[in-house]
């Protein structure tokens, strides 16, 4: 599929490796993804992002990322539903950083120099890259570009459509800005 991938696509991807690595975690998540999308200039995703006002707003993406990745990558959904059952998820990463460190519970944690294999993708971004696809082709576009792959993070539940979402991203605010069911239209 990979070769199906528009320059923008594959940067997008590299850009998520580099996350990873840099965190020092075995394998690529959404959420890398995102990062590595944010990072964008003058592709498709980066008009859609910056015609939907995330241009000034990226570092409060990225920090919004990070609180989550903090809770183990939950979503204030699954907050809200531990705080149901009596569990508060803020006491519970309180006590775990102070026992373990800060970041304890994000993965992201440099043990014995970091992870120097191979990494993989987490299941949540092949979701992605598989419903970027599905994007290309309802639209009947020959190649994946990094819209479709944001198009996509918008429609898989969790912490990257999440924080999108609180940033005004939508799916359908993304189809309206990309493909002018709106009054922009990226080119």
């Amino acid at each position: 599929m990979f070769e199906r991938f528009t320059k923008d696509a594959r940067d997008v991807v590299r850009g998520a490796v580099e996350y990873a690595e840099a965190a020092g975690v075995r394998s690529i998540g959404a959420e890398h993804l995102l990062l590595a999308l944010l990072d964008r200039e003058g592709s498709r995703a980066s008009f859609a992002l910056a015609a939907l006002g995330v241009t000034e707003d990226r570092e409060s993406l990225r920090q919004a990322l990070a609180q989550a990745r903090r809770r183990a990558g939950l979503t204030r959904a699954d907050a809200d539903a531990l705080a149901g059952l009596g569990i508060d998820l803020t006491e519970i990463v309180s006590r775990v950083e102070e026992a373990h460190g800060t970041g304890a519970l994000s993965g992201d944690r440099r043990e014995g120099g970091g992870w120097s294999g191979r990494r993989t993708f987490e299941q949540d971004a092949k979701d992605v890259m598989e419903g970027a696809l599905r994007a290309a082709v309802g639209r009947r576009d020959r190649r994946i570009g990094d819209e479709h792959l944001l198009l996509a993070l918008t429609t898989r539940p969790g912490v990257p459509a999440e924080v999108l979402a609180d940033h005004g991203v939508t799916h359908e605010s993304l189809r309206r800005v990309l493909y002018g069911e709106g009054t922009a239209q990226a080119g």
